[in-house]
């Protein structure tokens, strides 16, 4: 019998969970491990079984005097698309990714951010890629966004996949890995908890996001599937 497909989830912050991608990677047949990183220290590359993925936060890319974290999982980041493990890296994590490879992440972007469901414009590039060839046959998909910085520089050679109109690197992939600055993992619910918790109506928020969830909900699935697609082929190669 083929082993287990594993995966390792590392959460920088209590309030920016897995929510729905763990519902999706348990229904894939993925064993997730977690890893708080406020109770727990960043994973060696060898421990993260056939994938990794890397969650929001609140605090920023350039946060290291209040999060020693912060360059150990930039260079965790290195070190899985060295070794080639699938690994995706959403919102802060997209922007560390960027920044671990050269890149640049702007904090408090002048543009204001984005809070809501928004159309994110696929590039030719990501109709090839083994991530998001699925979302891209669409051109166009509606996601979930929630963030005040921005990744204003790639890392140089890195593959531009997305923009949305305000912001050109909703995603990218370097090696192994790609980078979202969207959320497909996010439920109406916490998006809604994301908005109160920034001082803003959370109960408006949560209905915004409700009219769009069939669309914003199969868009994050289909990533998910993809994503657990690349778990299965490591593990069976291995």
């Amino acid at each position: 019998m083929p082993r287990a497909v594993r995966a390792t989830i590392i959460q920088p912050d209590p309030q920016v969970p897995a929510d729905r991608l763990g519902t999706w990677l348990a229904s894939n047949r993925v064993l997730v491990r977690a890893v708080p990183l406020w109770q727990r220290p960043v994973p060696g590359v060898d421990s993260l079984g056939d994938g990794l993925i890397v969650l929001g936060g609140r605090m920023s890319a350039h946060d290291q005097a209040e999060h020693e974290w912060i360059d150990p999982l930039k260079e965790l980041l290195v070190a899985a698309v060295e070794a080639e493990v699938p690994t995706l890296a959403i919102c802060l994590g997209h922007q560390l990714l960027a920044e671990a490879f050269g890149g640049q992440v702007t904090v408090n972007h002048p543009g204001g951010g984005e809070h809501g469901a928004y159309q994110v414009t696929w590039h030719e590039a990501a109709a090839d890629d083994p991530l998001l060839g699925r979302l891209a046959e669409a051109g166009r998909s509606l996601l979930p966004e929630s963030h005040d910085d921005a990744v204003t520089r790639l890392p140089k050679g890195a593959v531009q996949l997305a923009s949305t109109e305000r912001y050109p690197n909703q995603a990218f992939r370097v090696g192994s890995a790609v980078g979202v600055q969207f959320h497909p993992e996010a439920s109406p619910e916490l998006m809604g908890r994301w908005a109160a918790l920034g001082g803003d109506d959370g109960r408006v928020m949560r209905r915004e996001m409700n009219v769009h969830d069939t669309e914003t909900s199969r868009n994050g699935r289909l990533l998910a599937q993809a994503f657990c697609g690349q778990l299965r082929a490591r593990s069976l190669a291995a």
